[in-house]
């Protein structure tokens, strides 16, 4: 089993770098160029490790790791920035980081603080989520975006596919909105907020055939996904 390594860096040459370094060290290594790119990426597959630069376009790395911090409490964080006054490192921790490397920094010493940062976990095989889930009546196919009963054959958006997951990973617990939004497009602003209500009803139709299965809104807080365990 290797172990997947996200860095979200937007120097590309750095990143470079820093990619086949690892990939050199045996670490399997997805290399993102901006925060909202690297969460999306964060959320499609698992990860053992993140490595994030501070100053990234579109997502700054520390707002990026709160919204890790919102769906996964435990996988290690590293952060590198230019910047080494004080009250950035604090930053840096209270946004969920666990390390804090300095640029210019040598290549031995960040491999040596990725040894470390996996040390401190117990590092698991990461079981590939399924393809094809089982929702009651429904066949969810999340690769092809079918969802299929014995009576209805639908085909959904990539959108509408990547809510539904979303929901189901999180089934019958309290998700927020900005949680679905940052996983689906990046951001949670009003516009995308006001979009995803109407997926949300859209999905809601397509599920009413099975009563069982329900989507609750929290008004002002997020949604829930109902359904039954599968016995």
């Amino acid at each position: 089993m290797k172990i997947k390594i996200l860095i979200v860096e937007d120097d590309i040459n750095l990143g470079i770098v820093i990619s086949d370094q690892l990939r050199s060290d045996s670490y399997s290594v997805t290399l993102c160029e901006n925060g909202a790119e690297g969460l999306r990426r964060f959320n499609e597959e698992p990860y053992h490790l993140c490595i994030f630069d501070v100053m990234l376009p579109v997502k700054d790395g520390f707002t990026l790791a709160r919204d890790i911090r919102k769906v996964n409490s435990d996988i290690p964080i590293l952060f590198l920035s230019a910047k080494s006054m004080t009250e950035d490192k604090i930053e840096g921790f209270n946004a969920g980081g666990d390390d804090y490397l300095t640029k210019p920094f040598s290549i031995e010493e960040l491999q040596l603080r990725v040894r470390a940062l996996l040390k401190r976990v117990k590092v698991q095989v990461i079981q590939p989520e399924e393809k094809v889930i089982k929702l009651g009546l429904f066949t969810f196919d999340t690769e092809n975006f079918t969802l299929n009963s014995p009576s209805i054959k639908q085909t959904l958006t990539k959108k509408e596919a990547m809510i539904l997951r979303t929901l189901f990973r999180f089934k019958n617990q309290l998700i927020a909105r900005d949680v679905i939004l940052n996983t689906v497009w990046g951001q949670d602003d009003y516009f995308v907020g006001r979009s995803l209500d109407v997926f949300i009803t859209k999905l809601r139709k397509y599920l009413k055939e099975d009563p069982s299965i329900q989507i609750t809104n929290v008004h002002g807080v997020g949604f829930k996904f109902e359904m039954a365990d599968e016995e």
